[in-house]
């Protein structure tokens, strides 16, 4: 039986029934938010990927949203403060196309970082984070450099568990340890400098969603459609989604595999040829 939007409406009603809090459903935009009543604070998710979800793991897939939202909103109407807490502050990868201010108009604190994607700063409270803005900033006396250079400290720090896979000739890194900074680990220049240096081939990385990181190294030309496939999937299933495609990171920078790859045939086509 297919599950309709109203449906899943209901469902996420029953679960979300809260005092203070707020609900509603957007038929436009086919979306679920729930809030706080006092600040009118809240999350909102895409109904029809709830549901594509839900089709493919089931209830477990409601207990992991109502879980993010339920932590989402106690840290929206919590009061944290930046000071003594500077082991907590550390960088997370966004898509270029995140919001950069809140709901109720706070400018985030961002750093550019490629064409896809943005490097956002998050206040660590324990099972979630919250998103650090210029004016917590301002509140607290903490200047920007300060900031990215405790949390550009504590992104080196974070557990590296890389787990291996081969497939078809080319080795594929996987880590996933679910803190909620998988993805900031490309951020860690000697751990990818550390990568690049075993590498028989080229090394290409992927963060499809906040929650995971996949090193490949990329060994014959089926390896970029596999990390590709890898990317799209991982993609699909995240509940933080970053971007779908990977990079190749050649001289300390990271470039769109797509933009290359377009190119390597033709580089090799011409090497052959001399």
């Amino acid at each position: 039986m297919k599950m309709t939007s109203i449906q899943m409406k209901k469902k996420l009603e029953e679960r979300l029934d809260e005092n203070g809090w707020r609900t509603s459903f957007n038929r436009d935009k086919d979306t679920f938010r729930v809030e706080w009543e006092h600040s009118g604070e809240g999350i909102t998710v895409t109904v029809p990927n709830v549901i594509s979800k839900w089709q493919e793991k089931g209830e477990k897939s409601l207990d992991e949203l109502e879980e993010h939202i339920r932590e989402a909103l106690r840290v929206m109407n919590e009061n944290t403060e930046l000071s003594g807490q500077e082991k907590n502050v550390y960088p997370v990868i966004r898509a270029a196309s995140f919001p950069t201010e809140t709901e109720n108009g706070k400018k985030l604190v961002y750093t550019e970082h490629t064409a896809e994607t943005r490097i956002y700063y998050a206040l660590d409270l324990g099972k979630s984070y919250q998103l650090i803005d210029y004016q917590k900033l301002e509140e607290e006396g903490w200047s920007i450099d300060r900031m990215k250079e405790v949390a550009s400290f504590n992104a080196r720090s974070l557990e590296v568990s890389l787990r291996k896979d081969t497939v078809y000739g080319n080795d594929f890194y996987f880590q996933s340890l679910n803190d909620g900074y998988d993805a900031s680990r490309i951020l860690n220049e000697s751990l990818l400098e550390e990568m690049k240096a075993e590498c028989k081939g080229e090394l290409a990385i992927s963060i499809p969603h906040q929650d995971v990181i996949i090193f490949a190294d990329i060994q014959n030309e089926g390896g970029y459609d596999i990390l590709a496939q890898m990317a799209m999937k991982f993609f699909a299933e995240g509940l933080v989604p970053v971007t779908s495609l990977s990079f190749l990171y050649e001289n300390g920078k990271l470039e769109p595999i797509f933009i290359l790859a377009q190119k390597k045939p033709k580089d090799k086509k011409g090497d052959d040829e001399t």
